[in-house]
């Protein structure tokens, strides 16, 4: 057992320095200078045992999640990652564990710069909550609230993965490594985000499921959506995983974790964005397009709606 400040300081060890950190972890609060001409971008996600990550999941593995899942917030805005700060909640102080959980978010945080400038611990059931700070020039963020009638959307890599996984470890079966790799280590598609900026119209990353985290952007555009599942990328482990198509079609368009980015751009741009995703080195794929209304709505290639058998998480409807 360690106690409390070993902890924050076996934490302290392993960050990330950065010029622009005038003051890290030991204070009672971190000192940063954001450089001139830039916009502070701000995003916090909550990971809690049992409800994102499945209780076997490996300590690295929970600590790349914890710090992935607000980076694909910064990612979505095209911002770049600067900072961050980690509260965690143990349920006992184990320095292993500890370590463990390190290794994977330090590894992210080094990949992408991110320093680690303060937080707090806590004896508590297990959940760790990340506040991650990103830059942005002024009017270069993506929004949710851009997209306009016509324009095109777009998703980035192939979603249903993580979906996949968490089915098949709630059934208890086989499991593919690929795609629990997919639910475990999210990759934040912050480059792709960089290369949007300017280009999409409107961005958001896919947390709750395709459709209702699309909803959350036409809502904010005040538009609506029609969505052809058959043009939907799918992995080859997801299609093994999944034959049958109405149930990859429910993974894909309703079951969320991916991490991906959906966005919006002019049908006169689709040049630009191709080239937008070969320069962050992932496939990007036209998915359907933004109309009137206030609906999002998945058909079929003939053409034929589908419903989704449920609408996309939501923590407090079950």
């Amino acid at each position: 057992m360690a106690g409390e400040f070993d902890l924050i300081e076996r934490i302290r060890a392993r960050t990330v320095a950065r010029g622009d950190v005038v003051l890290g972890i030991g204070d009672d609060a971190a000192l940063l200078q954001p450089p001139a001409g830039q916009q502070l971008v701000v995003a916090m996600d909550t990971l809690n045992a049992g409800v994102h990550f499945p209780d076997d999941t490996a300590p690295a593995d929970i600590g790349w999640k914890a710090l992935a899942v607000n980076l694909s917030d910064l990612a979505a805005m095209g911002a770049t990652p600067a900072w961050c700060t980690l509260s965690l909640s143990l349920p006992a102080s184990d320095p292993v564990w500890i370590d463990g959980f390190l290794d994977g978010f330090d590894a992210l945080a080094r990949l992408h710069d991110v320093a680690l400038v303060g937080g707090d611990t806590t004896r508590g059931p297990l959940s760790v909550c990340v506040t991650a700070f990103g830059l942005v020039a002024p009017g270069m963020a993506l929004r949710r609230d851009g997209a306009r009638i016509g324009d095109d959307v777009w998703v980035s890599g192939t979603p249903g993965d993580a979906a996949a996984a968490l089915a098949q470890w709630s059934a208890g079966g086989p499991r593919d490594p690929a795609l629990r790799a997919r639910l475990d280590r999210p990759t934040p598609r912050l480059a792709l985000g960089l290369q949007l900026a300017g280009l999409a119209s409107a961005a958001i990353d896919i947390s709750d499921g395709l459709l209702a985290d699309l909803a959350h952007l036409c809502r904010g555009s005040g538009v609506g959506a029609t969505i052809d599942l058959d043009a939907l990328p799918v992995s080859d482990a997801l299609r093994a995983a999944a034959p049958d198509r109405d149930t990859r079609r429910a993974l894909q368009a309703t079951g969320g974790d991916d991490y991906e980015l959906c966005f919006t751009a002019s049908p006169d741009r689709r040049g630009a964005v191709l080239e937008a995703g070969d320069g962050a080195g992932v496939e990007v794929t036209r998915i359907g397009r933004i109309g009137s209304g206030a609906e999002v709505i998945a058909v079929g290639a003939d053409g034929a709606p589908w419903t989704p058998p449920r609408a996309g998480w939501d923590h407090f409807s079950g």
